[in-house]
């Protein structure tokens, strides 16, 4: 019987746990309702009913019951079965009646169940009950004198002072640390009523008394609290001790303590610690809140060991505002790589306009790092207002800062950036700065379109190869008809690389079908005469893209284009692209040319798909007798189970 009321406790208090709070049950319930449930349930505990009948009604009672159900929930303290379940009701119910009952059972029960009476004393507050629970300090039973010193600090006081403070030096082992609890509880209720005088001392003769380390903290933690600024002394003792816990202990103090006074002297103390620590000290200080503590990271993150810094930086990505921009420019444009990008980091998330026009007011007399380091955030920051300083940057002397000016157009630049960017592919013969450029150019174009044309195509009429080159990339940003004009001209450019490169460039021309589509021609016309075999593949996989992705061609006419292309398509890769073409299209044409490529042991199980996939449709000028004969086909031949399985399923549905 004891297993199973325990069981059933547990599981009603875990639902009690994760239900809505005890005052809003019954909440709709008016006085004669919750009467009458309250005398129902009474009944019960007054019946011969089973303990575990019961248990449910003593936890209704917390709700429910008043001053009648104090007899019967009484009643049942003396029940080893039952004696919890009545302490919870009698714990909620209000009025002197519960209290008294739970002090006359004091001197009727013993063990276990005295200490879960006298628990439930402390629960209430009882004030009544101090003078009993005086009396139980000295029971011989350590647990109960430990719960009668708890309960004690919990109903608080000069009486329960007075009583607590002598037994932490003469108290048994076993109830000591108990009595210190019981103290600690007290001075709590002290510093919450004001009486810090009172709460210094409780606090101060825990953490001094022969208690076990845990208590020793928490009474030292509430001596720091209690004195307030004055604190801070005992704050600092523990923040440079050798003993982790103290340190503990003192950095969470550190976070409560309040006051500008306070985080200022915490501050000073950062150079007192030993290096590893100050970032945890700095992480408290930034946990505070009151004036002081953005200087304080500022502070910190201008000077001290590199962790220091790096944690103030970070700190700074939450805290920061447009005051925090001098030190992080210096941290970004310092020769430390790591804590750079971290102030970059930091600068690029700092939000606000002023961060912008500080950042801005800075740029023209950068130079160097800082300058470098401004255009990388412009960048980050997507700031368009920084395009006329970063475009000024890109003719540097200083090559960081150009590559820095080249990275940031390509974020925030427009047409009007590309003539420079484009004398600038003139200027340098440096292969990662023409690069820089080139991702620069086709990111402008690819956002810009065609206003970039004019000024790119020079280089398409460049003299060296490799601009030329360049020249094409750009155009495949850009599009359209013009820029596809250009490509397909250099596919006849005196220059192999650049034949080659025009090709795989219309290749992969930009999938604007049918905007674009007079690429189509281009590539047909590659796929049947290109100079190169290489050529001939290309033009071939671009042109059956093309068929794939225009929406504006008809089944028909694409089943028509793949037709007249099968004498073309001879390997596997290609013929993979053409059933993809012909899967998507539902006609008989389309069906006759997949079930040819059947034939083929490369592609086969990749035509059965589209074959079953097309026989889920209406396919246009197919009749019953050519679907069926396709979907035997597949059935009989295909390898894979699912593919079989799914033609097998449709020849049913024929």
């Amino acid at each position: 019987m004891m297993k199973l009321n325990m069981a059933l406790r547990t599981f009603v208090s875990l639902i009690v746990m994760t239900a809505l709070p005890v005052a809003v049950w019954g909440a709709g319930d008016n006085a004669a309702t919750r009467k009458d449930k309250e005398q129902s349930l009474i009944k019960i505990l007054e019946s011969n009913a089973p303990p575990q009948d019961k248990a449910i009604p003593c936890k209704q009672l917390a709700i429910y019951g008043g001053k009648d159900a104090v007899p019967a929930l009484a009643a049942l303290l003396p029940d080893s079965n039952l004696s919890s379940w009545a302490r919870i009701a009698l714990e909620a119910i209000p009025g002197p009646e519960a209290g008294a009952a739970l002090r006359e059972a004091m001197g009727k029960v013993k063990g276990r169940l005295l200490v879960g009476v006298i628990n439930s004393i402390g629960v209430r507050h009882d004030a009544g009950s101090a003078e009993a629970l005086i009396a139980r300090l000295g029971d011989s039973d350590a647990d109960v004198a430990s719960a009668a010193a708890v309960a004690l600090g919990h109903i608080g006081g000069d009486a329960a002072a007075k009583t607590l403070a002598p037994l932490l030096s003469n108290a048994p082992d076993k109830v000591r640390p108990f009595v210190a609890e019981g103290c600690i509880l007290v001075a709590e209720r002290y510093l919450a009523d004001g009486k810090s005088a009172e709460a210094v001392k409780l606090y101060d003769a825990v953490r001094q008394a022969n208690v076990p380390k845990q208590k020793k903290l928490e009474g030292t933690r509430g001596a720091i609290l209690a004195r307030g600024a004055e604190g801070f002394g005992l704050l600092a003792e523990q923040l440079k001790s050798d003993d982790q816990a103290r340190v503990g202990i003192g950095l969470r103090t550190a976070r409560e303590l309040s006051g500008k006074q306070v985080t200022e002297s915490l501050a000073a103390l950062l150079g007192q610690l030993p290096a590893e620590r100050q970032p945890m000290l700095l992480l408290a200080i930034a946990d505070r809140s009151d004036e002081a503590v953005l200087p304080a990271v500022i502070g910190a993150a201008k000077a001290g060991p590199k962790p220091l810094r790096m944690s103030a930086v970070r700190v700074l990505d939450r805290l920061g505002s447009v005051s925090s921009v001098p030190v992080l420019l210096d941290a970004a444009a310092g020769d430390d790589a790591e804590l750079a990008q971290a102030a970059k980091t930091t600068l690029s998330r700092l939000s606000g306009g002023d961060v912008d026009a500080e950042l801005l007011t800075r740029m023209p007399q950068a130079n160097g790092k800082a300058r470098q380091a401004l255009f990388e955030l412009a960048a980050m920051r997507h700031m368009d207002g920084a395009t006329a300083s970063v475009t000024a940057g890109i003719n540097d002397s200083d090559a960081g800062v150009r590559g820095a000016a080249v990275q940031a157009l390509g974020v925030i630049g427009n047409d009007q950036q590309v003539p420079e960017l484009v004398k600038l592919l003139d200027k340098t013969t440096n292969a990662g700065e023409r690069g820089n450029v080139e991702k620069a150019l086709v990111a402008i174009g690819g956002r810009s379109g065609a206003k970039c044309l004019p000024n790119l195509m020079p280089l398409m009429k460049s003299g060296a190869a490799d601009l030329r080159m360049i020249g094409l990339h750009t155009m495949a940003t850009v599009g359209g008809p013009d820029a596809l004009a250009a490509v397909k001209a250099a596919v006849d450019d005196k220059e192999e690389p650049v034949q080659d490169e025009a090709v795989r460039v219309l290749s992969t021309w930009p999938n604007n079908w049918p905007e674009d589509s007079g690429a189509a021609d281009v590539l047909a016309t590659l796929a049947k005469s290109g100079k190169k075999m290489n050529h001939q593949v290309l033009g071939l996989r671009g042109y059956l893209q093309y068929l794939q992705g225009n929406k504006k061609l008809g089944a028909d006419e694409k089943a028509a284009k793949v037709s007249d292309l099968m004498p073309l398509i001879k390997r596997p890769e290609e013929k993979r692209l053409a059933i993809a073409v012909l899967g998507a299209v539902a006609t008989a044409r389309s069906l006759e040319l997949l079930t040819a490529m059947a034939a083929d042991s490369a592609v086969a199980e990749d035509a059965y798909t589209a074959i079953v996939a097309l026989a889920g449709k209406e396919i246009a000028g197919a009749s019953k007798e050519q679907v069926r004969t396709a979907l035997q086909t597949v059935r009989d031949k295909s390898k894979n189970d699912r593919t079989r399985k799914q033609a097998d399923e449709a020849l049913k549905k024929l």
